[in-house]
């Protein structure tokens, strides 16, 4: 059963944190409209390599915006905001999503007070890098060095460093996912709209649990350890005979197993047998951890570790992850019957019965406008010439 055929989201987006949510959405098989400025747009269409040799379709983009349709809008415009009012209302809009900066909000007229007028049981997502009093200028490594996800990122003895993943932004759509989960059941129980806003500070910090315990609790410095692990040994990556490999001793149990192959037999001693013994002297165990790995290759080590119950993993390119049996079957396809070109992207966090009904498929990123005749003439009855006019007027 598909839950949200019937539902539209109206999304005043662009970069990533909001794209990311209406792309999860549109996993689910929800409406999901994204609304650009006619001239600005979003800026992400411009970032990438241009494999379509198209404007505003660049590779950055095509990333988060498949299965969506996108439509132009000038808000700052009386006409466009009247035509925001309608597209609410003959839409069915279920949520109006934003991640403009909070002092546009009244002036483009997508405030909650003035779209909950309109539709009294809409849900509002308003995500913002610092939260709506502030109109800070929020950019994913902004956030990663405020939030103090960068002090916790890199070698002990180097430089803080960003995180291989925008943590902040999509941490921050996980977030707002959740939220409108929750906005709606409790429209379903009670009839009623919802208010959500989401800071993207709060969120990236919220990541931070056992650093904001044991610093404002206990007083211990949190900060980098590389690929160790403050509080388990062995967990590191060790270089193998053709790679590298990271393992994860988490318990005795672990330990004692893996003290018992007999190349590691060697490690068998008393000052080892506890994990804060391992951690107290993990440089040298490390060490010499190292030097045994580098004997053996990388299979004969994943294979050994597996039988014994040890958490072992090669260090897998991309090429390599997306290659995995367990991924491979997950990956989403989008393809262009324009150009010919098959997107594949990223799997979903799990299979939603839109995506099993569809084999795994989304409609292609769209262009810029491409659904501007759709919606403004088909569902609103504006006539072609009207469209036009609004064009060279510069409201679509």
């Amino acid at each position: 059963m598909e839950l949200f055929k019937d539902m539209t989201i109206l999304s005043l987006e662009q970069a990533t944190t909001l794209p990311y949510l209406t792309y999860r959405l549109a996993q689910d098989g929800m409406n999901v409209i994204r609304v650009e400025h006619p001239v600005y747009g979003d800026p992400n269409r411009m970032i990438g390599e241009n494999y379509l040799k198209e404007e505003r379709m660049y590779s950055y983009y095509l990333c988060i915006n498949a299965g969506k349709k996108a439509i132009t809008l000038n808000l700052a415009e009386e006409k466009g905001k009247q035509i925001l009012r309608e597209l609410i209302v003959r839409c069915k809009v279920d949520i109006f999503a934003t991640n403009q900066l909070p002092r546009n909000y009244e002036k483009l007229g997508v405030d909650y007070d003035a779209l909950r007028e309109i539709k009294p049981d809409i849900i509002w997502l308003g995500i913002t890098g610092f939260g709506p009093e502030s109109n800070e200028a929020a950019y994913e490594p902004i956030l990663e060095a405020r939030s103090g996800l960068m002090e916790v990122t890199g070698e002990a003895d180097g430089d803080p460093q960003s995180l291989g993943v925008p943590l902040a932004d999509m941490g921050t759509s996980e977030h707002a996912y959740g939220m409108l989960m929750k906005a709606l059941l409790k429209r379903e129980r009670t009839g009623e709209g919802s208010r959500i806003d989401l800071s993207m500070l709060e969120s990236a910090t919220s990541w931070l649990t056992v650093a904001t315990a044991l610093t404002a609790t206990f007083g211990e410095k949190v900060t980098r350890s590389g690929n160790t692990h403050k509080y388990f040994a062995p967990v590191s990556v060790f270089k193998t005979k053709n790679g590298y490999v990271y393992i994860a001793v988490g318990n005795e149990r672990q330990w004692k197993a893996f003290v018992s192959i007999p190349q590691f037999q060697f490690l068998d001693r008393p000052e080892y047998e506890k994990n804060e013994e391992r951690i107290h002297d993990v440089v040298n165990l490390n060490r010499s951890i190292g030097e045994a790995f580098e004997t053996l290759t990388s299979e004969e080590l994943i294979e050994t570790f597996n039988k014994a119950g040890i958490p072992i993993s090669n260090i897998n390119t991309i090429p390599e992850v997306l290659g995995d049996p367990l991924i491979k079957r997950r990956l989403l396809t989008s393809r262009d019957s324009k150009s010919g070109i098959e997107l594949t992207l990223a799997p979903p966090p799990y299979r939603t019965p839109f995506l099993a009904e569809n084999e795994n498929r989304l409609s292609f990123p769209p262009r810029f406008g491409e659904h501007n005749k759709e919606i403004y003439g088909d569902i609103l009855g504006y006539s072609e010439g009207e469209v036009a006019r609004f064009k060279e007027e510069g409201i679509l």
